[in-house]
Parts: C-alpha cells; structure tokens; sequence
C-alpha cells in the first residue's frame, strides 16, 4: 500500500470510510466498528440495490495492528466472514490485508457461480484501493 498514515488510515477503516469509498452505502449501529456492531452496506442504486447485513465478530486494536471481522447476517447473498487488517511494519509500510470466507446463502449467489466470486474479487480490489486513495 502507498499509503504511509497509520493512525489516518486506521480511522477510514474502523470509521467504515473505506466502505464508502468502494462504493457501499453504509448504514451501522456503531460510528466506528466494534464488536456486536450491525452494519447493512448497499451496493447499487436506490431501491435496486442490494443488501448485505453484517455483524462486527472480532476488533484488531494493538498498537501496530487495527482491523475487525465482520459476518454476515440474514439477507446477505452469502454465508460468512470477511476480514480486514491493517499491520504497520518496522520499515513504516502499512500492509492490508482482506480475508474471506463464503459459501451462498442466496439463489442469487447460488446461480452466480464463478459471477458471485468475480463480484467478491472485484469487492477485494475496490476496498484495497480505496483505503490507499483516502
């Protein structure tokens, strides 16, 4: 990651920014993620977009390593956790890193099939680089 603010790019991830910037509308029980946090993030435009409902099952908070986990709820069109960890190294790199796992919990995600991974991938890249352009 270019991004060299540690503390700047801790706050736009825990303050769900990045979500925003990838383009998710975010709507959550918490300003900044926390465990037990609920946050419903939409994807597409107005009635027509899509719900994904999640829960804030693990924080990150050590001095050189912020971040959280999230599950998803009922509504999601998949059936699992997603990851995301900011580690500040020794040489002053910042290293994010998103990790998930999922299986479909939808017809939709269903009948996606390798279309439901291209749009998690897709997702991955959006979040990467949207927490380096904050």
């Amino acid at each position: 990651m270019k991004r060299r603010d540690f503390d700047g790019a801790a706050r736009d991830l825990m303050g769900w920014l990045m979500h925003e910037k990838a383009g998710l509308r975010v709507q959550a029980s918490n300003a900044t993620a926390q465990t037990g946090t609920v946050v419903l993030l939409r994807l597409g435009p107005g009635p027509l977009s899509l719900p994904f409902p999640c829960r804030v099952v693990q924080v990150f908070d050590e001095p050189r390593r912020k971040g959280f986990a999230y599950g998803t709820l009922p509504g999601h069109p998949e059936s699992g956790e997603e990851q995301f960890v900011l580690d500040h190294e020794r040489d002053g790199a910042i290293r994010f890193t998103v990790t998930g796992v999922s299986r479909p919990a939808s017809l939709l995600a269903s009948l996606g099939g390798p279309t439901s991974r291209a749009v998690q991938d897709g997702m991955t890249q959006r979040y990467l680089a949207a927490l380096d352009e904050l």
